[in-house]
């Protein structure tokens, strides 16, 4: 059953000063002044009085617009998801989908599909350690499998490099949970971890693709990330989300570079 994760009056704070990060670059959002770093976009803060993340609405437009591109694309996703099914299915023993609970707008909780691309029964513990030196610290947020999880079953480290693990959220946008294009959903003990202020990326459906995986992603700041998340929700609308499809496959193919790129360093390394 869908829950919503409560929300205090401190919600009407406001974002601390400098923490700010827009996405002017690219002509995605030029509401403030933006500057490119390493493919990072960085930015100042925008005035940022909170609105409560509860009283967000999904835009029927974005509705409309998911439904469309899902049918338009069926040709194509369906079947990359029977060979990622197959790649699972021979390489590991087990369900083709995880299911894990995720945070989605307005703070509620929903439970998100994803291809199952660990061995059962692997350790959270880890990942929210790492989650949580991710939020207190200013590292670029790298995944724990661009440093050789041994949670992942054969493969999986290039079906998430890709992003392919995310197809299953089809599911999730179908029902009207998820949208093509948004803030990735947190999981509730991440959302736990948050300033006020950082719930703030929740006022947007989540989404496949977003902002800021166009933007730089794994070389990004935990607080660059939810700074590109709010810019996102405060500017949301269907032009914005054509520029960031376009974008999207330029972007994967940059971060399965950058992985395969870290793992020629560790056997360097070794």
């Amino acid at each position: 059953m869908e829950s919503t994760i409560s929300t205090t009056a401190k919600d009407k704070l406001t974002a601390p000063p400098g923490a700010g990060l827009s996405a002017a670059e690219g002509g995605l959002c030029a509401s403030s002044r933006s500057t490119l770093e390493g493919g990072v976009v960085v930015a100042n803060n925008p005035e940022s009085s909170v609105a409560t993340a509860a009283t967000s609405k999904f835009p029927i437009w974005k509705r409309c617009f998911d439904t469309f591109l899902i049918l338009l694309a069926t040709p194509l996703w369906v079947p990359v998801c029977l060979l990622i099914a197959l790649v699972i299915r021979l390489g590991s023993r087990g369900p083709i989908f995880f299911r894990q609970e995720r945070v989605g707008q307005g703070g509620r909780v929903f439970v998100c599909f994803k291809f199952r691309t660990m061995h059962l029964n692997a350790s959270q513990v880890t990942h929210r350690d790492h989650v949580k030196d991710l939020i207190t610290s200013s590292s670029p947020m790298i995944k724990l499998d661009d440093e050789n999880d041994g949670r992942l079953i054969r493969g999986g480290s290039w079906i998430r490099a890709a992003g392919l693990d995310e197809l299953a959220q089809l599911i999730n946008i179908l029902r009207g949970e998820m949208s093509i294009v948004g803030p990735r959903p947190c999981i509730p003990y991440e959302y736990e971890m948050y300033q006020p202020w950082q719930r703030r990326r929740c006022e947007a459906p989540p989404g496949l693709t977003g902002l800021w995986q166009v933007s730089g992603k794994n070389r990004t700041t935990f607080s660059q990330m939810v700074n590109l998340d709010i810019d996102y929700a405060r500017h949301m609308s269907l032009w914005l989300d054509l520029k960031i499809l376009v974008r999207t496959p330029v972007a994967i193919v940059q971060q399965v570079l950058d992985m395969r790129a870290a793992k020629r360093a560790r056997v360097k390394a070794g």
